[in-house]
């Protein structure tokens, strides 16, 4: 018969970290979402929205945006790359 087969789940390091990189694809996405909002605001009148809650909504989009990122970001670069376990990884692997 064939040899034994693997492990059928990812280790716990690199399912979290592939699911790290989903969630960073998918953060433009969710700004442009977001950002659009706006656009859908106004009352049946035909008024539209004031410029200062549209304002005030665009920057904490943005900060959120940015924040959310910086998290990503960090914890993307710990270092936890795919090299084998106990093995630090240098800046020539990278």
């Amino acid at each position: 018969m064939s040899a034994k087969p693997g492990p059928v789940f990812l280790e716990r390091r690199t399912y979290r970290r592939r699911r790290t990189a989903d969630a960073a694809r998918l953060l433009p996405f969710l700004g442009v979402v977001l950002i659009g909002v706006p656009l859908l605001w106004g009352d049946e009148s035909a008024e539209m929205a004031k410029t200062t809650r549209v304002m005030l909504y665009l920057f904490l989009v943005w900060v959120l945006l940015a924040g959310l990122s910086a998290i990503i970001s960090r914890n993307l670069d710990k270092g936890e790359d795919d090299a084998p376990p106990g093995e630090t990884p240098t800046r020539d692997d990278m």
